[in-house]
């Protein structure tokens, strides 16, 4: 069976409904260069989003995906505040924790774990004092020899500011953001401003100090009833105000992409058969192997490339307790050092850091109230730890949670969700691989104007907003026009 593009003046088919697909998909309809043609989004399951997804948690519901939206990329905020949302920050007197040398401490201010106020570092107590002796001498760093070469994180902020630096503060953030590891993820890909600031000299005398009472103030923002609702008003938004044609085919799964002598055809298996679709323009925004596999025929050199970007697998552990059983808890959560080798390696406390979770979770009675929060698990290479049950996990969640903050309330409700390969690693030298499959890719693009284009988290940063970035560019690709993502750290 086949699908022709007649009757409309252009057919873009985007493979992949989750955040990248529905962002690309928005761009393209909503894109006066593409008005009046049609957008076939062609999502795999029943539902688009990824990995931005609500579920129900003791009639609460809460994101038991991405929960935050990083602000010091402006991509997030843009479109959440274009599709109407409601933007919230975490509550004020709510701070992060560090799990370090048996005790909850405060997280000192840090890029990506890399201290930047050594007042702050001393108060926190989070490293020894060797520890902190090998971080005052980072203040006499000279400047560094400009390189091209490629180094991990770990390696880098080792050389300059010790291992411990690396081990109870590094690690941590990392592990939160790519679910990694210091020494396999690339220091120009994660943090390409400290590289840059490593060739003038020292880290710590470029930056600015925090003045006496300032509050640090936190890099994230959140939106009130759940970031997932930005895949749902990024549908609608493609649905509604679009200026093309955009129609949704869901439990579809693509098989193969073909170049064909005016464009491509896509064979897409659904409960109904097998179809063949023609498209004039392709998006992948599928996940780095599912995309390797799809380019093998149009660009292989891409195919290859995607093919060594590693995954790693998380799970979020959500428990809702009575609210009166977490009264004593004054911290938006807690980070874990892998050194200290707990089963958890963050925990959020949900309704301590977001009002509207707390409101949602009160009743007019206070002994009916509970209290919101998460618990992740799993690192690159470490998908033995996710191979217990989902009851397994909820187990020795509350373990972790009774040692390390002394909540050792009786779940409500509790609630896994496993995100199996769900984040792209980040090796040394992603930049240059990514370089690779750009080009690859772009080479695929046909004479009759026919364009191919990937976006998604495997490329430009796995957080919320370079995933938006990402898709832009995808659909500025598409329509001939330029919309590289912004300068800045990858989030």
């Amino acid at each position: 069976m086949s699908a022709s593009s007649a009757g409309t003046q252009r057919r873009c088919v985007v493979i992949g409904g989750g955040l990248a697909g529905l962002t690309a998909a928005h761009a393209l309809v909503c894109d006066p260069a593409y008005a009046g043609n049609e957008v076939l989004l062609v999502e795999g399951t029943s539902r688009v989003g990824g990995k931005l997804k609500l579920a129900e948690v003791a009639g609460v519901e809460v994101d038991v995906g991405a929960e935050a939206i990083l602000i010091r990329r402006h991509e997030g905020l843009a479109l959440a505040v274009e599709l109407g949302l409601d933007v919230v920050t975490p509550a004020a007197d709510a701070a992060p924790r560090l799990w370090s040398r048996g005790r909850l401490r405060p997280l000192p201010r840090t890029v990506l774990g890399v201290p930047q106020d050594l007042r702050d570092l001393t108060s926190s107590r989070v490293l020894s004092a060797a520890g902190l002796a090998a971080v005052r001498r980072e203040l006499q760093r000279g400047p560094r020899e400009p390189t091209e070469a490629d180094v991990s994180v770990g390696s880098l902020v080792a050389q300059r500011m010790g291992d411990e630096v690396v081990d109870r503060l590094v690690e941590p953030l990392l592990g939160g953001v790519y679910a990694g590891r210091a020494y396999e993820i690339s220091a120009r890909a994660a943090i390409p401003g400290l590289v840059e600031q490593a060739r003038h000299g020292s880290w710590l005398a470029q930056a600015a100090p925090r003045a006496e009472g300032e509050s640090a103030g936190s890099p994230f923002a959140g939106i009130r009833g759940g970031v997932a609702q930005l895949a749902q008003e990024l549908l609608q938004a493609a649905s509604n105000r679009g200026q093309g044609r955009f129609t949704v085919q869901y439990d579809a799964i693509v098989r193969a992409i073909a170049p064909t002598q005016q464009g491509f055809v896509i064979e897409v298996a659904n409960p109904d058969g097998v179809t063949l679709v023609t498209a004039d323009d392709v998006v992948v925004a599928t996940p780095p192997g599912a995309a390797g596999r799809l380019l093998q025929a149009l660009a292989p050199d891409a195919a290859t490339e995607l093919s060594r970007i590693e995954t790693a697998s998380v799970a979020i552990v959500t428990l809702a307790v009575p609210a009166a059983r977490v009264a004593h808890v004054r911290s938006s959560g807690f980070l874990v050092p892998p050194v200290e080798r707990t089963g958890i390696k963050a925990a959020t406390f949900s309704w301590a850091k977001w009002d509207w979770i707390r409101q949602a979770g009160a009743h007019d009675r206070p002994d009916q109230a509970v209290a919101l929060l998460r618990a992740s698990w799993g690192r690159h290479r470490e998908e033995w730890v996710l191979q217990r049950t989902d009851e397994e996990l909820v187990a020795l969640t509350r373990e972790d949670l009774a040692r390390i903050a002394g909540i050792d309330a009786v779940p409500v409700a509790a609630q896994v969700q496993r995100w199996g390969g769900g984040i792209p690693q980040y090796a040394v030298g992603h930049l240059d691989r990514v370089a690779r499959i750009r080009a690859a890719v772009a080479r695929a693009n046909r004479a009759d104007g026919s364009r191919l284009a990937v976006c998604g988290a495997a490329y430009d940063g796995v957080g919320i907003p370079a995933v938006i970035a990402s898709a832009q560019r995808a659909a500025g690709e598409i329509t001939g026009g330029r919309m590289a993502p912004g300068p800045g750290t990858m989030g």
